[in-house]
């Protein structure tokens, strides 16, 4: 029997969602619990709150609400740019002289410059909730630092962030967007944290990723009272947040009358994909529609399409819980690619588990594709997409492509979710043809997975 999601009662009038949707409560099969690395039981939600602000650890363990109420500060704060737009790339139809009908979420019309903002907002007003101090975090490409330093700035709240050494290196303008914004930014790995001087010395003269950020995040908030650790993305509760952009999605093309077919999306954590397909895949799930949905990631960093599915640390340091994820093991360093929100050695517990069940497929792509199809967007969209989103772009274009060589007139959407305006020294690169690709062979993936706990 087919369902209907009951989602529009949960619409202001603006269309803004006012509700959270929890896509794990569709889920017939959930996703494997997270696992307390000391005990490898299901953690608790005490043991999770030692970290994390204590309704966003309730929100992490939540597998029942399938719809969690956006507070009102959150709501009237969203309000200054939501409904993010849903627009139909028209230019881009006609340049690929294609049948196919292309369509892109458009999340960068914030000074974030990216959809991050959507999490951090809540994460920052449940910290000012419970009446901490500040919190810690980590970032890749910049644009989660960013949007916490703007929603922290919002709140009164300290902002510790940790930024992967060679985005630290290559975005100096995110870097200094943060300091503006009154954010403390720390390259990484750095020799300020315990774990980061381990990392130093166990991988010297490192380019950083994302799992070596997040060991210093967490050390940083743990050691020190009245903090707790935020993350802008791979956890369920960021999820929740970015449904937003999926929801909103889902209202724009039912106004219209526009029945998707194919939904497309970047993905380093997950949670930009997460969001946008979280309305599509329940009705996928409850046999509404069979929309093909596709993640795009970097083939610099496999997570989906050539890691395996186990339980791993989070992160390099082994100091998060271990969650069971598509992974390429918490110590592989990807190489210093230009998509620095993508360079995650793992992907979402929600996520991994709709992809082992086969309810969406993952493709990986060159970075100096993804750099070419990203200048044609531009060209004739009149956005410079971030690098991430750029991905996504790039197989909205080949899927656009082959419906010009078959005739079909497939209805393509896309998110895209961030601006690259403070990736010029990334463009820079490729319009002078330095840029080069870079695929791991099989033995370093290889290592990397022989090193997954084993238990």
């Amino acid at each position: 029997m087919k369902k209907e999601i009951p989602y529009k009662i949960y619409l202001e009038e603006s269309e803004m969602p006012k509700a959270w949707l929890n896509l794990r409560a569709f889920m017939d099969k959930k996703p494997a619990p997270l696992l307390d690395g000391e005990t490898l039981k299901p953690i608790t939600l005490e043991k999770l709150s030692n970290v994390f602000c204590e309704e966003l650890a309730r929100q992490e363990l939540d597998d029942e609400s399938k719809f969690i109420e956006i507070p009102e500060e959150v709501r009237n704060f969203y309000k200054m740019y939501r409904p993010a737009p849903l627009v139909r790339a028209y230019c881009l139809e006609k340049a690929l002289d294609t049948p196919a009908k292309i369509y892109y979420k458009f999340e960068g019309n914030n000074t974030s410059g990216s959809h991050k903002l959507n999490s951090a907002i809540a994460q920052a007003y449940y910290a000012k909730k419970q009446g901490l101090k500040g919190v810690t975090t980590e970032t890749g490409a910049g644009q989660w630092g960013t949007a916490l330093s703007m929603a922290c700035s919002y709140f009164g709240l300290d902002c510790k962030v940790f930024m992967v050494k060679c985005s630290y290196e290559q975005k100096p303008f995110r870097r200094e967007v943060m300091r503006t914004y009154g954010a403390d930014v720390t390259p990484s790995p750095s020799m300020t944290t315990e774990v980061g001087k381990k990392i130093n010395e166990e991988f010297p003269g490192t380019t950083g990723s994302l799992g070596c950020a997040i060991s210093e995040a967490v050390e940083a908030a743990t050691s020190r009272d009245g903090y707790r650790y935020v993350l802008g993305s791979v956890l369920n509760q960021v999820l929740l947040h970015q449904s937003v952009i999926g929801l909103e999605t889902k209202t724009a093309l039912d106004k219209y009358g526009v029945k998707a077919d194919i939904i497309i999306g970047c993905a380093g954590g997950g949670s930009n994909l997460g969001g946008l397909i979280a309305p599509f895949m329940v009705e996928k799930m409850q046999g509404v529609r069979d929309y093909q949905i596709i993640a795009v990631e970097p083939s610099s960093c496999p997570t989906l399409t050539r890691g395996v599915y186990a339980y791993d640390y989070c992160d390099t340091g082994k100091v998060c819980p271990l969650a069971k994820m598509y992974t390429l093991g918490s110590g592989y360093i990807p190489a210093a690619s230009h998509a620095g929100g993508l360079r995650y050695h793992g992907m979402t517990t929600t996520l991994s588990e709709l992809k082992d069940q086969g309810l969406m497929e993952a493709r990986s792509v060159l970075q100096t594709e993804v750099f070419k199809t990203a200048q044609t967007f531009a060209r004739v969209e009149g956005i410079l997409p971030a690098p991430e989103s750029a991905h996504a772009i790039k197989v909205a274009v080949d899927e656009a492509l082959k419906c010009k060589e078959t005739g079909e007139e497939k209805t393509i959407v896309f998110g895209l979710t961030g601006t690259g305006y403070f990736d010029m020294m990334s463009y820079q690169k490729f319009n002078d043809g330095v840029m080069k690709d870079y695929v791991p062979t099989d033995e370093e993936i290889e290592k990397a997975i022989a090193k997954l706990p084993k238990f």
